[in-house]
C-alpha cells in the first residue's frame, strides 16, 4: 500500500443526488468534501429525463445517437430532443462546476466523476427493433468503444473546469450481476437473454479505462453490488480498485478483496448503509467497527485503512438535500476514525 504518511483515510459519495439545482448541490459536496476527501460532479436525476445515469453516459458516445422511446433510450439514427437535453444538462453543470471552483480560496486536490459502465449501459439502450441491445455482440461491443472514445473529450472538460485537480473515475456497473447470471428480461418479459462471459465483460471494461487512464485520469474504480460482485474480473480489467456495499459481503469475497489491497488496490467501502432514506444513521464508532472488524481478522494491517475511500452503500437522490449532507459529514467522521486507527 501507499506510504500511510502520504494519504489518508478519505470520503467520498457515489453520485447521485437529491434536489434539481446543480449549483446548490456542488457547494454543498465541496463545502463537505475538502481534502483529503474526495468531491464530485453530482447526478440530479430529480430533473428527469437526461439526467438518469443512462441519458448523461450515453450523451457521451460516440457515432452512436439516442433519442427515448416508450420502453427507454434507443439507439437511433440521429440524437434526438432527449439526447440533446441529455448533453445540455451536463454542459450545464460542467459551467457551474468552474464557477463554484474557480471562486474557491483553495480548490480540492482530487476530483471525481461517474459513468454508467459499458455492460449496464448495453443492458439499457434499446435497438431499433426494441430488444436491449446487450442482446447483440456487435452492439455490446460498439457501445464499450464509443463510450472509450468519448471520455477523453469529457475529461478534457472536467479539467479545465478544475484545474489542477487529479481526476478519479467511478465506472458504475449496477446490473452486472444480472448480466453474469442471465437474468436480464428481454422486451416480450416471457425469457430473459442469454448470459454475457466473464471474458467480455472484462474485455469491455478494459477498453474503458485503458481510455481513461490515456485521458490522465489517476484513478479508475468499477463499483458494483454486493450480490456476486465479480471482484476479480474488475482487477483482471485493470482498475485500481473495486466500490462495494459491505453489509452483505461474503468470507470470499473478503478475501478476494483483501489480497486486492495487498496488491495495491483500493477499497471504496461502502460501509454506511443508505437503504432506507427514512432511516437514522448509525453512529460513527459502528460504521468504522464494520471495517475494523474483519480487516482485523483478515490480518491486514493497521495502516492499510489510511488507503481506504468510505462511501454510502447507495446513491443518495432519495434523500432529503439536509440528511443527504448529513451523511457526507458522517462519511467524514468514519475516515477521521480510520486515520486513527492507522497511525496506531
Amino acid at each position: 500500500m501507499t506510504d500511510v504518511e502520504s494519504v489518508r483515510a478519505s470520503a467520498t459519495a457515489l453520485g447521485p443526488w437529491p434536489v434539481t439545482d446543480p449549483a446548490e448541490a456542488n457547494r454543498i459536496i465541496r463545502g463537505e468534501l475538502g481534502d483529503p476527501h474526495l468531491p464530485f460532479l453530482p447526478e440530479l436525476p430529480d430533473r428527469g429525463v437526461g439526467s438518469d445515469s443512462v441519458g448523461r453516459t450515453g450523451s457521451l458516445l460516440v457515432d452512436l445517437a439516442l433519442d427515448v422511446q416508450p420502453h427507454g433510450w434507443r439507439l437511433v439514427d440521429r440524437p434526438g430532443k432527449d439526447a440533446r437535453r441529455a448533453s445540455s444538462a451536463l454542459s450545464t453543470d460542467i459551467n457551474i462546476l468552474a464557477d463554484i471552483a474557480g471562486s474557491e480560496d483553495v480548490s480540492a486536490t482530487e476530483f471525481k466523476i461517474q459513468l454508467l459502465g459499458p455492460v449496464s449501459l448495453a443492458a439499457n439502450l434499446h435497438l431499433h427493433s426494441g430488444e436491449r441491445a446487450l442482446l447483440d455482440y456487435g452492439a455490446r461491443r460498439d457501445i464499450a468503444e464509443s463510450l472509450a472514445a468519448g471520455v477523453g473529450g469529457h475529461l478534457r472538460r472536467i479539467a479545465a473546469a478544475v484545474p489542477g485537480a487529479r481526476l478519479v473515475v467511478q465506472i458504475d456497473e449496477p446490473d452486472i450481476a444480472s448480466v453474469m447470471a442471465g437474468t436480464i428480461p428481454t422486451a416480450s418479459g416471457y425469457r430473459t437473454l442469454r448470459s454475457i462471459s466473464g471474458e467480455e465483460v472484462t474485455g469491455a471494461w478494459r477498453v474503458v479505462i485503458e481510455a481513461l487512464k490515456a485521458a490522465g485520469v489517476v484513478e479508475t474504480v468499477v463499483s458494483v453490488p454486493e450480490i456476486e460482485a465479480p471482484i476479480e474480473r474488475i482487477l483482471a480489467a485493470g482498475a485500481d480498485g473495486v466500490a462495494v456495499p459491505l453489509k452483505a459481503l461474503t468470507s470470499r469475497q473478503w478475501e478476494q478483496l483483501a489480497a486486492a489491497v495487498e496488491d495495491g488496490k483500493r477499497l471504496w467501502a461502502g460501509a454506511l448503509s443508505t437503504n432506507n432514506p427514512q432511516a437514522q444513521l448509525p453512529r460513527t464508532a459502528q460504521v468504522i467497527e464494520s471495517i475494523w472488524k474483519p480487516w482485523r481478522q483478515l490480518g491486514l494491517p493497521a495502516s492499510g485503512l489510511a488507503g481506504l475511500r468510505v462511501t454510502p452503500s447507495t446513491g443518495l437522490a432519495d434523500f432529503s438535500p439536509s440528511t443527504a449532507k448529513d451523511v457526507l459529514k458522517k462519511l467524514t467522521q468514519v475516515a477521521d476514525g480510520l486515520d486513527q486507527l492507522a497511525q496506531g
